[in-house]
């Protein structure tokens, strides 16, 4: 997907989102695959430090995204988000060899970290998470309750707080490979 003119790459994405939840009228990433006709898969890959938590392939113009079966849901809709970040932002990279996120989330590599940002604008409405900020719980208490990662969190925190919203620092600053070890969410 081409940068749209005077545009920087948050802003870009933001609108990559917009446009795509405009289009088909959801946000929930699985109906997303479906609409948008993104095969599906759920492969066994492990629980353990640095498993693999899913990939992209395209392969005779079918998109398809495989996703660790050994995961706990909430964490798999994160891995789907940012793997539909791929898809949308990335797709002249994705090839018919599985384009595997080995340091999945890596902020180091510029597609991984707008992958990061496309999950959280994509799972992470303002508005979801200025109602759970009005009910005056933590930081961690908020990723909880919208069932994310922290680290995912922090992406969203500081895109918003980009935006004018005041509210205290993230206690944490994600790193690009935060998912690596990660196992549940919430």
């Amino acid at each position: 997907m081409r940068i749209d003119e005077g545009l920087n790459m948050v802003d870009h994405i933001r609108n990559a989102v917009r446009r795509i939840t405009t289009k088909y009228a959801t946000r929930d990433p699985y109906e997303l695959c479906n609409d948008m006709k993104i095969l599906l898969r759920y492969e066994s890959m492990g629980m353990y430090e640095g498993c693999c938590k899913g990939f992209i392939y395209i392969r005779s113009r079918v998109i398809c995204i495989t996703l660790n079966s050994d995961l706990p849901e909430a964490l798999r809709r994160v891995v789907l988000a940012h793997e539909i970040g791929h898809a949308v932002l990335h797709r002249d990279m994705v090839g018919a060899q599985p384009y595997h996120d080995i340091s999945l989330f890596d902020e180091t590599k510029p597609a991984e970290y707008e992958a990061n940002v496309f999950a959280a604008e994509l799972l992470l409405s303002n508005d979801d998470v200025l109602d759970i900020i009005n009910d005056d719980i933590s930081f961690f208490g908020v990723a909880r309750a919208l069932y994310v990662p922290p680290e995912l969190l922090d992406f969203k925190w500081r895109m918003m707080k980009r935006d004018g919203f005041t509210f205290a620092d993230s206690p944490i600053v994600a790193t690009g490979d935060f998912m690596r070890n990660l196992e549940k969410c919430g």
